[in-house]
């Protein structure tokens, strides 16, 4: 449960915000000096401007104390660093002190059509870890930034071929490097929206992720299954390295 932690890769990112915190031992488990990592989706109530924080295990954080100013957006995907201060309390699992919040790039997917495949792309990129969690796929992947632009990353319908017919929702995860020859790569993350792919008929949906792989140069396809079911959690949140979450290099 709330013991694991995400351990961060070469740029220790929660490091340098650890240094700011006060690490008295007062025996509980919920000392400030104590700080999770973890992967989590914005929640906001329309009727104010309170908003809050959903693990993909479904563990619900209330922020009763900030470190930060942060302007919340429902269905906003974060990795947020913080310190438990107590349990069960007002229907959620813990109240929180946020530490820092790196938004991570959250978007739906498009339509690849003869209009806007140019700016689409298809290049290749290494995906190091693809999985859902709390209706959202989550893409760890590495591609070669070169330092002049920001490169476009999208999970695309393609409407210029053929569907398969194979019961299976086809999509393809999409890179435009914008000519960059650049040949070391950098580490990203991006979360796609999978609620519209829900129907009513049926409590899980196969998506076939077409992705042209960086080390082969061939089309490779991850076969995913999302399910949304009543009784199904998805309890997807990882412990892995995740080292960069900036989209300074990418959108």
């Amino acid at each position: 449960g709330m013991k694991r932690k995400f351990i961060l890769g070469t740029i220790t990112l929660a490091m340098f915000v650890a240094i700011g915190l006060q690490s008295c031992d007062d025996g509980d488990d919920y000392s400030l000096g104590n700080f999770w990592v973890d992967i989590a989706t914005v929640e906001t109530d329309n009727n104010s401007s309170a908003y809050w924080f959903i693990l993909d295990d479904g563990t619900t954080l209330w922020p009763a104390a900030s470190d930060i100013q942060y302007l919340p957006e429902k269905g906003q995907r974060i990795l947020l660093n913080y310190s438990i201060l107590s349990d069960q309390k007002d229907g959620f699992d813990h109240y929180i002190r946020i530490n820092y919040i790196w938004n991570i790039l959250t978007k739906k997917t498009i339509v690849l059509t003869a209009t806007n495949a140019d700016s689409i792309g298809n290049d290749p990129v290494k995906i190091n870890d693809m999985w859902i969690g709390n209706h959202y796929l989550n893409v760890d992947f590495s591609f070669n930034y070169g330092g002049i632009r920001p490169h476009a990353i999208n999970l695309v319908e393609n409407s210029l071929i053929p569907d398969p017919q194979d019961g299976k929702i086809h999509l393809e995860f999409r890179h435009n490097a914008y000519g960059s020859t650049s040949n070391r790569l950098y580490d990203g993350l991006v979360c796609f929206d999978l609620k519209p792919y829900q129907n009513n008929s049926t409590d899980s949906v196969t998506f076939a992720i077409k992705v042209l792989d960086w080390n082969t140069g061939d089309d490779v396809t991850y076969d995913i299954v999302y399910k949304y079911g009543e009784n199904s959690t998805e309890n997807a949140t990882k412990s892995k390295n995740t080292s960069v979450v900036s989209s300074f290099e990418f959108y």
